[in-house]
């Protein structure tokens, strides 16, 4: 590869990260053009660690020998187990304990094949393999991303070259920048839609931070909380509290967003969802199909709960619709992207009232009224009461138990 080569190919890659190119497709351009000025990869991986509630990280891949690979995988935890053994027998895991940043191989020279991933690639047919650990400042890392770990070998017949192993120690770090770019968007994806809810994390990406800044919207507003959950706190092991919360909000929040809903705010055992349409009537008729997939959900959960012996409980639901505002509440140093208005607490006093009346959901009249006819006729009344906080006694329904 010439000195040309290696500079053009640099000043791509600063292009296309700031451009925000994928990750695959960042890696797949990246060894092509090596290629084809003169660096010859046969094959190539990068790891790059992330922060997300369930996988540790993403493993990209390319390879030019015409076998079918994944272009991109998510690992999940690597502290235990079978993923912690793999791990520590790697190349990477021995650099990052030695303090190294680049492991070489000569493997057409009677180089050691000391690793099992070394191993797997000298059967293959490989002639020259480097593991190259790009470390981040302390002050840079977010969450287990502390660094780019990549591996490359290839075929040719005297592996790689100087030039090619000069090369690839300036454009790597270049690559891994990219890359890094990328996956901080990713991370930044993550976060927001896992701690603010779909829309509203994409509302705040798209740059509604602003204190004051709300749109008035109309939407079927769901607010649920689970049955006797002081009394369980207070009776079972301190250690079942955040299992049984965790059971209970997978099963909630699975199901509206199944239906097409969006959770803006879990408040203890309570959730605040959201479903939005054009039309009232597809809005409230998504709610309802929450709540159908939800009461599935939470018989399974408890039947596999029992036979554990843990303790069950069921969820309250109540349906309303509504105007209300919807957008950052606060102060300056501390916004909530969040809905807020009267028909807000009133769909929170409809859930409230489920104990009173012994029903696992009840929805309000507009609520009712709003449902397509088909929908509207499988809901009976319970009457009229008067919900705290609201100026007038409210007729409230619930699903026609003989249908269950």
């Amino acid at each position: 590869m010439q000195t040309s080569d290696v500079d053009r190919l640099a000043d791509w890659l600063v292009r296309r990260g700031l451009k925000g190119t994928a990750e695959t497709d960042l890696l797949q351009d990246f060894c092509e053009q090596c290629d084809a000025a003169g660096l010859p990869i046969t094959r190539a991986l990068v790891v790059i660690d992330t922060l997300h509630p369930v996988h540790e990280g993403t493993v990209f891949r390319w390879r030019n020998d015409n076998v079918e690979e994944q272009a991109a995988t998510q690992y999940g935890r690597t502290i235990e187990g079978e993923a912690a053994a793999s791990w520590q027998r790697s190349p990477f895991y021995h650099l990052v304990q030695t303090g190294g940043e680049e492991l070489r191989r000569r493997l057409c020279c009677g180089g050691p094949d000391d690793f099992p991933s070394i191993q797997e690639v000298k059967e293959a047919g490989h002639t020259d393999y480097v593991a190259l650990v790009y470390r981040f400042a302390s002050d840079a890392t977010i969450g287990e991303m502390d660094c780019v770990y990549s591996s490359w070998s290839t075929v040719h017949p005297g592996g790689f070259s100087d030039a090619n192993m000069a090369a690839l120690r300036r454009l790597v770090p270049a690559l891994g920048l990219a890359m890094k770019s990328a996956a901080l968007a990713r991370i930044a994806d993550t976060l927001v839609e896992v701690y603010l809810g779909r829309d509203a994390g994409r509302r705040v990406l798209q740059g509604r931070i602003q204190r004051g800044i709300a749109d008035r919207i109309g939407a079927a507003l769901w607010f649920s909380d689970l049955r006797s959950y002081t009394t369980i706190t207070d009776s079972a092991p301190p250690g079942e509290i955040i299992p049984l919360l965790n059971d209970y909000a997978e099963a909630v929040i699975t199901a509206i967003y199944e239906a097409g809903g969006d959770v803006l705010k879990l408040i203890g055992d309570g959730t605040l969802a959201l479903f939005r349409a054009d039309d009232p009537a597809e809005a409230t008729r998504s709610a309802l199909k929450a709540e159908e997939i939800l009461r599935t959900r939470v018989h399974e959960l408890n039947e596999r709960r029992r036979a554990e012996e843990r303790p069950t409980t069921s969820v309250y639901i109540g349906l309303h619709v509504g105007e209300v505002f919807y957008g950052n509440i606060g102060s300056n140093e501390r916004l909530d992207f969040t809905v807020v208005g009267p028909a807000v607490n009133e769909t929170s006093r409809i859930a409230s009232m489920c104990r009173s009346v012994d029903r696992p959901m009840l929805v309000s009249a507009d609520f009712a009224d709003a449902l397509p006819p088909e929908e509207r006729a499988r809901l009976v009344s319970v009457g009229r009461f008067a919900l705290r906080g609201v100026g007038k006694a409210k007729e409230l329904f619930t699903l026609d138990p003989e249908l269950l």
